[in-house]
């Protein structure tokens, strides 16, 4: 499990170092989206990323990892609106979105150390094509929730299925980075 956080812990560092070199260049323009626009932006992703599992083939100069961080990200972005709602003109300071941001991928890291313990680390054993179909379940989940105004009967709520993808797209990233290695060798 020390791998895993080590490995984890650098995804974290490199996602957050994007995240905050974009807030920079665009200050908090996203706020301005609803969660549900959020959600539709990591189904982009997601979807994307299924299509060039399903063909081959990537048109685009974007990389599969960089869309892995976009969800993370979008899902981090989602996890904020959920706390501080989106606003039209509200520009939150810096400062209190990235105390946000490290608020969320500790207590979603701290999800994965637990779910990792209870599964012995399974995923690793996954291939990356069943990581990226769990996200677009997780996705497909929210998207209901979304429909149902946040109302669920049974079901974990909205926040831990974005916390869920957040997970997922690190293990994706994580596999990704140690079967690149193992080509090299």
């Amino acid at each position: 499990m020390d791998k895993t956080v080590l490995q984890y812990d650098s995804i974290i560092t490199k996602c957050r170092e994007i995240f905050t070199k974009k807030m920079k260049d665009y200050g908090t323009a996203w706020r301005i989206l609803r969660t549900s626009s959020l959600t539709d932006q990591i189904f982009i992703k997601a979807k994307r990323i299924r299509n060039i599992e399903e063909t081959g083939i990537n048109k685009v100069e974007e990389s599969v990892d960089s869309e892995y961080i976009g969800m993370i990200n979008y899902s981090l972005m989602a996890l904020i609106q959920l706390e501080h709602k989106f606003s039209e003109n509200e520009n939150i300071n810096h400062n209190t979105i990235l105390d946000s941001y490290d608020k969320y991928f500790e207590t979603t890291k701290q999800l994965m150390l637990d779910k990792n313990h209870d599964y012995g680390e399974a995923w690793r054993d996954m291939r990356v094509s069943s990581l990226t179909d769990l996200i677009l379940m997780k996705i497909l989940r929210i998207k209901q929730i979304e429909d149902n105004e946040g109302k669920t009967l049974i079901s974990e709520g909205i926040d831990a299925n974005f916390q869920d993808i957040i997970n997922y797209s690190v293990f994706a990233l994580i596999k990704l980075e140690e079967e690149t290695k193992e080509s090299v060798k």
